[in-house]
């Protein structure tokens, strides 16, 4: 194992989907593209088995959508707590830019100031 897998913190695949991420990041980042995040599920035990893949439907104009019914509002919830934890600390990191909804940004230098 490199020294890198040692220090990393994973997140099991379980937890990831019952917790709701990955409803959210298909909901709010990989639909409006036409793209979805899959996992496989045993249908047996209804327990994770491993990442499936990526879903392209790049083509559709709309991209996807979840059904009204089969959307966590919980998920939802969890994110959002989540996300609004972590966002005064994220904006105030000095070297770092982060747009006023927690997501970095690239810090552009203006090339024409000498």
């Amino acid at each position: 194992m490199s020294e890198l897998n040692n220090k990393v913190k994973r997140m099991d695949l379980e937890e990831f989907r019952n917790k709701g991420f990955l409803q959210e990041v298909n909901r709010q980042f990989f639909h409006p593209l036409g793209l979805a995040l899959e996992i496989i599920i045993d249908t047996d035990t209804n327990k994770v088995l491993t990442l499936g893949g990526i879903w392209d439907y790049r083509d559709d104009p709309e991209g996807m959508l979840y059904e009204n019914d089969k959307l966590d509002p919980e998920k939802i919830k969890n994110i959002k707590e989540l996300k609004e934890s972590k966002l005064v600390t994220r904006m105030n990191l000095k070297d770092y830019t982060v747009n006023g909804m927690g997501v970095q940004e690239i810090h552009m230098i203006d090339s024409r100031k000498k």
